[in-house]
């Protein structure tokens, strides 16, 4: 990580990690940069608990954004400590697979390929056809829709973090995209859309 270790933490700083820790059962990765503004960590720790236990969408398609967007901003640490997650909750490891290496990944189930389009046009768009946003707003719905961009926002910030300091990758895991080694680019890629 391209910070040093953070220690004597102050008051504050202890009593936002020990909750942390009560809710994820430790205080590691990106807490370990979120804390170093002990506020902006609050408030990030709260949104990003809200999108992942409390939000409208089902934990498959919450742990499928949060997948999503890691690849977007090729975070191998979230990539990392969802993939798993992502599979337990019902998303297809063969689609998850194919994300990871850049190619449509084919879902199975008719939301999660819709919930790939909307959340591919929003990412490399940075706007959604009206054709997608209808189609979207029928099947999940206007507070689906609203929790699927906060959603997004949530984890495309938690992935700029990670990539951004440089957070170490889990050391019992490989680096899970193959153009990208370490936190230097091999080569350029190109952005696929849906």
């Amino acid at each position: 990580m391209r910070l040093g270790p953070l220690t004597d933490l102050s008051p504050r700083q202890q009593e936002i990690s020990d909750r942390i820790t009560a809710r994820r059962g430790g205080t590691r990765g990106p807490f370990l940069v979120w804390l170093r503004s002990p506020e902006l960590c609050e408030k990030v720790e709260a949104l990003g608990a809200y999108c992942r236990f409390e939000s409208s969408l089902p934990l498959r398609l919450t742990e499928l954004s949060l997948l999503i967007a890691a690849r977007h901003f090729d975070a191998q640490y979230s990539w990392n400590a969802h993939i798993d997650k992502a599979v337990e909750a019902g998303v297809s490891r063969a689609a998850i697979e194919r994300l990871a290496r850049d190619e449509d990944p084919q879902f199975d189930a008719k939301d999660e390929q819709l919930l790939y389009a909307f959340a591919t046009e929003v990412l490399q768009e940075h706007f959604v056809a009206d054709a997608v946003f209808a189609e979207a707003l029928a099947a999940f719905g206007e507070r689906g829709l609203v929790d699927i961009i906060g959603c997004l926002g949530n984890f495309s910030m938690l992935s700029m973090l990670l990539n951004t300091f440089q957070v170490d990758l889990q050391a019992d895991r490989e680096p899970p995209y193959p153009d990208i080694r370490g936190y230097t680019r091999v080569a350029p890629r190109s952005r696929k859309t849906a």
